[in-house]
């Protein structure tokens, strides 16, 4: 078992060492929390339980993929299964303008915005270097802003993919507003596979009947045809009335997206009550994608809706995606085949690298127990005399009946100018009685 150590539990923990670790990363998330707040927006008091909702979906027969970060209900679109890792999977925009105003768009956030939504990017040039590197390509993407602004730019990029990677997987993203059928077929013709269309559940019904039009009008000519959007807590009936249409008209499937705070435009995310997860990140780190921070309830509707399509046996693939599971590529790619020392394992949950540290007044004790095996002492910095060992040795502990707080320590591996470097960003507290490798 492990014990996750907040602010309730930090005053029961009586190893000095662990209690003054453990407390100096709650004081960087709630830094960190402040700084969330100084933005604007509202933070939910708690959050939302969905131990309930998780547990009538697996009785329900809903898919639980990368440890519960990813459920689903029937087709699952193959690039979405490459996405836990990340691996030969590439994304690329024409520009980042779009002539739509959505106030969750997360856009303004990535490199080059103001200079990207005015020019645009040399796509041929930038798939000749990626087949120049070598590398594997089993997926590639085309996303934006709108790239349908641009069409024979988007007509281009996927001739020339298909071309220069005749097996690989290609995908738009698109509002679908600039959609018509000389331009579906001629997206066939250029290599297309699928198309994810976005909804806006703001919009009027209007708005809504226009997209289903342009989803029609894709389906029976690109091979998969699919909506990804966010889910906006409080729409759970009108989206339940899409998943009806949606499957009525035969669309492949769905992904759910948590609804996410992009740090800007918090009036409009108060004036509907939404407010930040009292924990955003479960492992507070700086994240590549950046959708920003989920929103308190947005979950448990997507949770909902899964359900929903599982009751009502929809045909429809329905795929809840959380924003954890969006990061899960970025630590899988920075750890992935990295050596460390002997004290360390590979979490195939999370990712991430984890080790075990005892503390001082218990490090003499554990090293008596361990006598013999492979342990590491650590004795510069802040944490002189912190004993790491590898988490398969806490059962010897348990044999011995040595029974003290350890810290889990969690561990991301980081290229920086200087070098490489094993960052710690978290600590659990297990205790050798109670604590299994499966825990991981």
């Amino acid at each position: 078992m492990i014990t996750v150590i907040d602010r309730a539990v930090l005053p029961t923990v009586r190893n000095p060492g662990l209690r003054a670790g453990a407390a100096r990363y709650l004081q960087i998330y709630e830094n960190f929390m402040r700084q969330v707040r100084a933005t604007g927006i509202g933070v939910a008091p708690s959050e939302a339980e969905v131990s309930d909702q998780l547990a009538a979906l697996r009785a329900q027969g809903a898919t639980f993929r990368n440890d519960g970060k990813s459920l689903v209900s029937n087709f699952l679109s193959p690039a979405c299964a490459a996405c836990r890792q990340g691996h030969d999977s590439f994304t690329f925009f024409v520009s980042l303008k779009c002539h739509r105003s959505c106030f969750y768009c997360f856009n303004p956030n990535q490199e080059g915005f103001d200079h990207y939504t005015e020019a645009l990017r040399d796509l041929p040039a930038e798939l000749d270097e990626l087949k120049r590197s070598g590398r594997p390509v089993r997926y590639l993407a085309l996303t934006g802003g709108e790239p349908l602004l641009h069409p024979a730019e988007a007509l281009a990029f996927f001739s020339q993919a298909s071309q220069l990677f005749p097996d690989a997987h290609l995908r738009l993203y698109t509002t679908g507003d600039h959609l018509t059928p000389a331009l579906v077929a001629a997206l066939r013709d250029a290599g297309l596979d699928e198309i994810r269309f976005s909804i806006r559940m703001h919009d009027l019904a209007d708005g809504h009947r226009h997209t289903f039009d342009r989803l029609a009008l894709a389906k029976g000519i690109i091979s998969t045809v699919m909506v990804e959007m966010p889910i906006l807590p409080g729409t759970l009936s009108t989206m339940q009335a899409v998943l009806l249409d949606l499957d009525r008209l035969g669309v492949d499937g769905i992904n759910l997206l948590e609804l996410c705070y992009p740090r800007q435009h918090a009036q409009a995310f108060n004036q509907r009550d939404f407010a930040v997860r009292s924990q955003p990140y479960r492992v507070l780190y700086d994240y590549w994608y950046a959708g920003g921070l989920p929103i308190a309830g947005s979950e448990s509707d997507c949770l909902a809706l899964v359900a929903f399509a599982r009751r009502q046996g929809l045909r429809l693939g329905v795929h809840y995606c959380s924003l954890e599971n969006k990061h899960t590529g970025q630590i899988y790619q920075q750890n992935v085949g990295q050596k460390l020392p002997p004290t360390y394992v590979w979490s195939e949950r999370d990712f991430f690298w984890k080790t075990i540290k005892a503390y001082a007044p218990d490090v003499h004790r554990v090293r008596r127990a361990l006598r013999g095996q492979p342990l590491e002492l650590r004795r510069a910095g802040d944490e002189d005399g912190v004993l790491e060992l590898h988490p398969s040795q806490v059962a010897v502990l348990r044999a011995a009946g040595v029974e003290v707080e350890l810290g889990l320590s969690s561990n991301v591996w980081e290229a920086r100018p200087d070098g490489q470097y094993l960052r710690e960003l978290r600590l659990d507290l297990v205790r050798p009685a109670s604590f299994t490798l499966t825990d991981l």
